[in-house]
């Protein structure tokens, strides 16, 4: 799907799911259009000064119900968006710059299948994220230590800047 295709689909979307395109709602799918990468709830809020907070948030929800926009927790718990551009797919999140892209994955998806053998109950969904360092940030690693994974999305760095972005 081209990028194009997918600024166009945004207000299709509420359209087709019976909701208005009021003048906030349009004005945010604007400002959502021309974001390349992932982004904040605060990052629209700070673009859109004069739409209240509560009217982007809900409009986020909105466009993450009717599946236009995508919901991501980051390591520290905050969630960041992308827009959703293929139907069933994975997401990589960049543990330096916040990066997010989406992957599908064949092999994954085998293996969720076999797995559903091996656990009681029926799987009905899953979601999959891959915190991941981008060629970019890989490119300055020399400058910056790793990010350190724990279990049960813990992470902690040993370097201030680090320890900024996920909230460690």
């Amino acid at each position: 799907m081209t990028e194009q295709a997918v600024r166009s689909n945004f207000m299709a979307i509420l359209e087709d799911n019976g909701y208005r395109l009021t003048l906030p709602r349009r004005e945010i799918i604007g400002v959502l259009e021309a974001k390349q990468e992932g982004f904040t709830a605060e990052e629209i809020v700070s673009e859109l000064p004069g739409i209240g907070r509560a009217t982007i948030y809900r409009t986020l929800k909105l466009l993450q119900e009717v599946g236009a926009i995508c919901r991501l927790n980051m390591l520290n718990g905050a969630p960041r968006y992308s827009p959703s551009r293929v139907e069933h797919h994975h997401h990589t999140v960049c543990v330096r710059c916040g990066l997010v892209s989406e992957f599908r994955a064949a092999t994954l998806e085998r293996f969720l299948r076999a797995l559903s053998g091996e656990i009681p109950g029926v799987i009905v969904g899953h979601r999959i994220d891959l915190y991941v360092t981008c060629p970019t940030c890989l490119q300055d690693e020399q400058s910056r230590p790793a990010l350190h994974l724990h279990g049960h999305g813990h992470a902690h760095a040993h370097d201030d800047s680090l320890a900024e972005l996920v909230g460690s």
